[in-house]
Protein backbone atom coordinates (compact mmCIF):
# COMPACT_ATOMS: atom_id res chain seq x y z
CA UNK A 1 0.00 0.00 0.00
CA UNK A 2 1.23 3.43 -0.76
CA UNK A 3 1.36 6.15 1.81
CA UNK A 4 -1.33 8.02 -0.14
CA UNK A 5 -3.79 5.11 0.12
CA UNK A 6 -3.30 5.03 3.90
CA UNK A 7 -4.17 8.71 4.15
CA UNK A 8 -7.47 8.10 2.35
CA UNK A 9 -8.64 5.51 4.88
CA UNK A 10 -11.59 6.65 7.00
CA UNK A 11 -10.89 7.68 10.56
CA UNK A 12 -12.45 6.31 13.73
CA UNK A 13 -15.51 8.58 13.47
CA UNK A 14 -16.36 7.21 10.00
CA UNK A 15 -15.68 3.57 10.89
CA UNK A 16 -18.40 1.12 11.82
CA UNK A 17 -17.27 1.26 15.44
CA UNK A 18 -17.26 5.06 15.41
CA UNK A 19 -20.79 5.12 13.96
CA UNK A 20 -22.06 2.66 16.61
CA UNK A 21 -20.45 4.75 19.35
CA UNK A 22 -22.37 7.81 18.11
CA UNK A 23 -25.63 5.87 18.47
CA UNK A 24 -25.07 4.28 21.89
CA UNK A 25 -23.04 6.98 23.62
CA UNK A 26 -20.81 5.72 26.41
CA UNK A 27 -22.66 2.44 27.10
CA UNK A 28 -20.62 -0.77 26.93
CA UNK A 29 -20.83 -2.55 23.57
CA UNK A 30 -19.51 -5.85 22.22
CA UNK A 31 -16.89 -5.62 19.48
CA UNK A 32 -15.98 -8.57 17.27
CA UNK A 33 -12.39 -8.47 16.04
CA UNK A 34 -9.73 -10.48 14.24
CA UNK A 35 -6.12 -10.72 15.41
CA UNK A 36 -3.16 -12.12 13.45
CA UNK A 37 -0.24 -14.18 14.68
CA UNK A 38 2.33 -13.83 11.90
CA UNK A 39 5.80 -15.34 12.04
CA UNK A 40 8.71 -15.05 9.68
CA UNK A 41 10.81 -17.94 8.30
CA UNK A 42 12.85 -18.19 11.53
CA UNK A 43 9.84 -18.08 13.86
CA UNK A 44 9.99 -14.46 14.98
CA UNK A 45 6.64 -12.83 15.77
CA UNK A 46 5.39 -9.75 13.91
CA UNK A 47 4.30 -6.86 16.13
CA UNK A 48 3.04 -3.44 15.14
CA UNK A 49 3.45 -0.29 17.22
CA UNK A 50 0.09 1.45 17.40
CA UNK A 51 -0.11 5.11 16.43
CA UNK A 52 -2.91 5.87 18.94
CA UNK A 53 -1.18 4.70 22.13
CA UNK A 54 2.41 3.81 21.19
CA UNK A 55 2.09 0.24 22.47
CA UNK A 56 3.25 -2.84 20.57
CA UNK A 57 0.50 -5.25 19.52
CA UNK A 58 -0.33 -7.92 17.00
CA UNK A 59 -2.09 -6.79 13.83
CA UNK A 60 -5.79 -6.69 14.70
CA UNK A 61 -8.98 -4.76 14.32
CA UNK A 62 -12.73 -4.74 14.54
CA UNK A 63 -15.06 -6.37 12.06
CA UNK A 64 -17.03 -4.09 9.75
CA UNK A 65 -20.62 -4.57 8.54
CA UNK A 66 -21.07 -7.00 5.63
CA UNK A 67 -17.58 -8.43 6.28
CA UNK A 68 -16.69 -11.98 7.30
CA UNK A 69 -14.27 -12.38 10.19
CA UNK A 70 -11.73 -13.84 7.75
CA UNK A 71 -12.10 -10.81 5.46
CA UNK A 72 -11.62 -8.63 8.55
CA UNK A 73 -8.33 -10.43 9.23
CA UNK A 74 -7.15 -9.91 5.65
CA UNK A 75 -8.11 -6.21 5.68
CA UNK A 76 -6.56 -5.44 9.06
CA UNK A 77 -3.28 -7.19 8.26
CA UNK A 78 -3.04 -5.29 4.97
CA UNK A 79 -3.91 -1.93 6.59
CA UNK A 80 -1.44 -2.32 9.46
CA UNK A 81 1.46 -4.16 7.80
CA UNK A 82 1.11 -4.05 4.02
CA UNK A 83 1.21 -7.87 3.97
CA UNK A 84 -1.28 -10.12 2.17
CA UNK A 85 -2.72 -13.08 4.08
CA UNK A 86 -2.74 -16.18 1.88
CA UNK A 87 -3.82 -18.81 4.42
CA UNK A 88 -4.77 -18.65 8.09
CA UNK A 89 -6.49 -20.87 10.63
CA UNK A 90 -8.35 -19.94 13.82
CA UNK A 91 -6.04 -20.43 16.79
CA UNK A 92 -7.98 -18.98 19.72
CA UNK A 93 -11.15 -17.20 20.74
CA UNK A 94 -10.81 -14.60 23.47
CA UNK A 95 -13.67 -12.81 25.23
CA UNK A 96 -12.58 -10.01 27.53
CA UNK A 97 -14.66 -7.68 29.64
CA UNK A 98 -14.20 -4.15 30.92
CA UNK A 99 -11.80 -3.02 28.20
CA UNK A 100 -11.47 0.72 27.61
CA UNK A 101 -10.51 2.09 24.18
CA UNK A 102 -7.92 4.78 23.62
CA UNK A 103 -10.87 7.18 23.33
CA UNK A 104 -12.16 6.16 26.80
CA UNK A 105 -15.10 4.07 25.56
CA UNK A 106 -16.03 0.84 27.42
CA UNK A 107 -16.54 -2.38 25.52
CA UNK A 108 -16.39 -6.15 25.69
CA UNK A 109 -14.03 -7.65 23.15
CA UNK A 110 -14.68 -10.90 21.28
CA UNK A 111 -11.51 -11.77 19.33
CA UNK A 112 -10.89 -14.55 16.84
CA UNK A 113 -7.14 -15.00 16.77
CA UNK A 114 -5.74 -16.48 13.57
CA UNK A 115 -2.43 -18.18 12.98
CA UNK A 116 -1.35 -16.89 9.57
CA UNK A 117 0.36 -19.86 7.97
CA UNK A 118 1.20 -18.17 4.69
CA UNK A 119 1.59 -14.54 3.71
CA UNK A 120 3.25 -12.47 1.01
CA UNK A 121 4.43 -8.95 0.35
CA UNK A 122 6.85 -6.52 1.92
CA UNK A 123 6.40 -5.29 5.46
CA UNK A 124 5.34 -1.63 5.70
CA UNK A 125 6.70 -0.25 8.96
CA UNK A 126 4.55 2.89 9.15
CA UNK A 127 0.90 3.31 8.18
CA UNK A 128 -1.97 5.56 9.18
CA UNK A 129 -2.54 3.19 12.14
CA UNK A 130 1.05 2.27 13.03
CA UNK A 131 4.36 3.98 13.77
CA UNK A 132 6.48 0.84 13.42
CA UNK A 133 6.29 -2.87 12.60
CA UNK A 134 8.92 -5.55 12.99
CA UNK A 135 9.57 -9.18 13.79
CA UNK A 136 10.73 -10.12 17.29
CA UNK A 137 12.19 -13.29 18.75
CA UNK A 138 10.42 -14.67 21.84
CA UNK A 139 13.22 -13.28 24.01
CA UNK A 140 13.04 -9.84 22.35
CA UNK A 141 9.38 -8.90 22.96
CA UNK A 142 9.30 -5.17 23.84
CA UNK A 143 8.22 -4.18 27.34
CA UNK A 144 5.83 -1.60 25.83
CA UNK A 145 3.32 -4.28 24.86
CA UNK A 146 -0.36 -4.11 25.74
CA UNK A 147 -1.18 -6.09 28.91
CA UNK A 148 -3.61 -8.41 27.11
CA UNK A 149 -0.73 -9.86 25.09
CA UNK A 150 1.02 -11.51 28.02
CA UNK A 151 -1.69 -14.19 28.08
CA UNK A 152 -1.67 -14.41 24.28
CA UNK A 153 2.12 -14.93 24.18
CA UNK A 154 1.85 -17.68 26.80
CA UNK A 155 -0.95 -19.36 24.83
CA UNK A 156 1.15 -19.12 21.67
CA UNK A 157 4.06 -20.88 23.40
CA UNK A 158 1.79 -23.73 24.47
CA UNK A 159 -0.27 -23.94 21.27
CA UNK A 160 -0.71 -27.53 20.02
CA UNK A 161 -3.01 -26.93 17.01
CA UNK A 162 -6.15 -27.23 19.16
CA UNK A 163 -8.49 -24.24 19.33
CA UNK A 164 -8.03 -22.25 22.56
CA UNK A 165 -11.25 -20.92 24.10
CA UNK A 166 -11.12 -18.21 26.78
Amino acid sequence: MTKQSHEQMPGYEESYLGQIRKLVGDRKIIITAARAVIRDQVGRLLLIRRRDNGLWAMPAGSQELEESIYDCLIREVKEETGLDVITAVPMAIYSQQSVITTWGDPYQLFIIQFLVDEWSGELVRETSETIDAQFFGTDEIPSEISNMYHEVLEDLQNYNRSLILK
